[in-house]
């Protein structure tokens, strides 16, 4: 990849990896439309650059991160419990996080067989933003006042999980499923947020693992300016991206990012018709 490549690639990434538009069916397009070869580099490349998308969660919400939960514990709280409480942002991100960590782990090679499947991406890009069309009537606006619960935390972590389809969207997914439990549009959105950092920098840790033990180590380092300038650009992009997502979603709901997805899928959907030989990133 050059220097221009490597950055609309990064940009399609920080714009997409937040909105629930699904960033792997973004990359397709953005690959092929450049003419960029799926190197074994590239699809490391893509994972990569997540740390500086997931860097701008934690930099826009650094007060969440790093703040612990000074209220008193309930009366009669065990050491543990206690110890939890102290901890509560910490321990309910871990508990939504376990679901896919786990299911990731035991079925990483059927999820990268189905990462081959460009027509999967395609067809769920569309069923999901039908989806959204109406996922505003199907949930409720949510309270304000509606506790976070352990459970509430691992349902949304299951929901997660569905997001290993191809063209799903992890964004997507863990929105509606923060809703589902009676989430504001903009706590749902924000959690996501949340959750994407252990989860995304997991999957990018372990996917930098398998590389690196299938001797990448040299294609690593002869590229480090490639990455550097990818993670920035996913960086500054994610940022923007971030805070154009929640101030719209609030206010406008899901149901561009529906029309959009349709949009997208069928365009694939189109030029794999039409002969394209598309290829996954």
């Amino acid at each position: 990849m050059d220097l221009i490549e490597t950055i609309i690639i990064a940009i399609v990434e920080g714009l997409t990896e937040f909105l629930p538009v699904s960033s792997t069916g973004h990359m397709i397009i953005a690959q092929n439309l450049l003419g960029v070869e799926s190197t074994e580099f590239v699809k490391a490349f893509t994972f990569i650059i997540q740390f500086g998308a997931i860097l701008s969660v934690v930099v826009l919400y650094w007060k969440r991160f790093f703040q612990l939960n000074n209220t008193p514990a309930p009366e009669g709280a065990t050491s543990l419990q206690r110890f939890l409480h102290k901890f509560d942002f910490y321990w309910k991100l871990f508990v939504a996080f376990v679901p896919a960590a786990v299911l990731g782990l035991l079925f990483s090679d059927a999820i990268d067989a189905m990462l081959e499947r460009v027509e999967v991406v395609a067809v769920m890009l569309v069923l999901g933003g039908i989806f959204m069309l109406y996922c505003d009537k199907i949930f409720n606006k949510g309270s304000e006042d509606t506790p976070f619960t352990e459970k509430r935390a691992f349902m949304v972590g299951l929901f997660q999980c569905i997001s290993m389809i191809p063209g799903v969207s992890r964004s997507m997914a863990t929105i509606v499923g923060g809703m589902a439990q009676g989430l504001t549009r903009k706590a749902a959105a924000e959690f996501s947020f949340f959750l994407a950092v252990p989860t995304m920098f997991g999957a990018t840790l372990y996917k930098m693992y398998k590389l690196l033990k299938e001797g990448g180590t040299e294609l690593i380092m002869d590229n480090m300016t490639t990455l550097i300038v990818g993670n920035a650009v996913a960086f500054v992009v994610a940022l923007l991206a971030i805070k154009f997502f929640i101030s719209f979603v609030t206010k406008y709901g899901f149901k561009a990012f529906g029309w959009y997805r349709i949009i997208v899928g069928g365009i694939i959907l189109i030029m794999l018709f039409a002969g394209y030989n598309l290829t996954i990133v």
